[in-house]
């Protein structure tokens, strides 16, 4: 019986060292475990800040390029405003230039009619349309388009009624000859 007793503790002992490294292997899993939860928690996070940076990268670049685009379209714009004052410019130097011209095409006429006119009547009424002219083609020369504008303005000023009937009586030409 001392053999048994001592055989069951044998087994008892083999049982507790078996229990001891098991308890010693658990535990040193879970000190692996929670090395590896940590290592884990710390590339997650640094995933997690890598993608912050990402972002923020993404955002920065997205301002840049709306501002480079922004600046783009106000060149753009600013570039199709020059072109136009260029345009309005030129426009304008070519209405002058040719009222210029129509004014001394006039007053070439004026002088013409004027050294061509017969004796009597006839030639009063000429020496009367050549003086005309010849002022016209002054006025045309010395105040241009605005030179014209002004005058006119200044006449419906002192005149508004009849500038009034004359207004309606060129919209109602104007509308007859274009309807047919």
């Amino acid at each position: 019986m001392a053999n048994t007793t001592h055989t069951g503790r044998g087994a008892q002992d083999a049982m507790r060292e078996t229990a001891d490294k098991a308890r010693d292997t658990a535990g040193h899993v879970a000190d692996k475990a929670k090395d590896f939860a940590g290592q884990a928690r710390e590339a997650g996070g640094q995933m997690v800040d890598k993608a912050k940076d990402m972002a923020g990268q993404a955002v920065d670049r997205a301002k840049d390029m709306a501002g480079q685009a922004v600046d783009r379209a106000k060149d753009m714009a600013s570039s199709g405003a020059d072109k136009a004052r260029e345009l309005a410019s030129s426009a304008g130097q070519k209405a002058s230039e040719l009222t210029s011209r129509m004014g001394s095409g006039m007053e070439s006429l004026g002088g013409s009619l004027r050294e061509n006119a017969p004796s009597g009547v006839v030639g009063n009424v000429a020496n009367r349309v050549a003086e005309n002219l010849e002022h016209g083609g002054q006025f045309l020369q010395q105040e241009g388009l605005q030179g014209i504008a002004d005058e006119m303005t200044s006449m419906i000023r002192r005149n508004p009624l009849p500038s009034l009937f004359v207004g309606i009586a060129l919209g109602f030409l104007l509308a007859k000859a274009t309807r047919s």
